[in-house]
């Protein structure tokens, strides 16, 4: 848990090819309003598509596997839940739901995260708890011999990292240590290295890391700041820019 700690301590180099990836999302993100407007049956189509990818897609990472021809009814039905793997899929639906509908009042906290991972793993008794036990990163070989590839954080020390996690990702977004988009997969990693959850940490991850580059996200973020005086909008609509106000005592 160490990537947000290295941007508090100096400015990251960011490789130029990196850069120009980076321009070209805000320049996607600032178009989006246009899109929204003009297109809102493509875009409500294009939403649908990717909501059904996205859910399947994370559950098949987690060896989560549903019946194709029910995938449909699951993500947008309301039909009777077969197994446990239905129920997952459908928690992972319901916390991408919950995103859409929600982002612009989801703050990035530790009660966030508790409820992603909630919603995601269904009626579980440990949905929504911190582990309490171990749980190392475990490579296993085609021989049979295994090891430990990565050491996550114990479970004593879980509570103070993923607190620390949190507030220095609230200190980078205002002291600006980096691109939001690059505080955004720093935080993403230090909360895999800590692997705050018994299981689906890598489903709550992807999930964290949709609220934190979510359009609402942004716009929250932006309309805090203003409000507490640190930064200034110039002009009007997707295409305005906002700059740090320089507070003179």
């Amino acid at each position: 848990m160490m990537t947000l700690r290295q941007l508090a301590a100096e400015p990251p180099t960011i490789p130029t090819r990196t850069s120009w990836y980076l321009t070209d999302l805000a320049e996607a993100r600032g178009k989006q309003e246009l899109f929204t407007r003009q297109s809102p049956q493509k875009l409500k189509v294009l939403r649908d598509h990717a909501l059904i990818e996205s859910t399947i897609s994370s559950n098949r990472i987690e060896g989560v596997e549903v019946d194709k021809f029910r995938v449909a009814t699951l993500i947008f039905g309301k039909p009777a839940l077969r197994d446990r793997d239905e129920e997952e899929v459908r928690g992972y639906r319901d916390a991408l739901k919950l995103i859409h509908e929600s982002g612009a009042k989801l703050p990035i906290s530790e009660v966030t995260i508790k409820k992603f991972h909630k919603i995601s793993r269904g009626e579980i008794w440990d949905a929504g708890k911190y582990k309490e036990k171990n749980v190392d990163i475990i490579q296993t070989y085609p021989d049979g011999r295994s090891r430990i590839r990565f050491q996550t954080v114990s479970p004593d020390e879980t509570p103070k990292a993923m607190a620390e996690m949190v507030e220095l990702w609230k200190l980078g977004l205002r002291e600006k240590w980096s691109q939001p988009f690059v505080l955004a997969a720093a935080l993403n990693l230090d909360f895999l290295g800590i692997h705050p959850f018994r299981d689906g940490n890598g489903r709550v991850s992807r999930l964290l890391f949709l609220l934190g580059v979510s359009r609402d996200m942004i716009r929250r973020l932006l309309r805090d700041f203003k409000a507490e005086g640190r930064i200034e909008c110039l002009g009007r609509g997707p295409g305005a820019k906002w700059r740090k106000r320089v507070i003179t005592s």
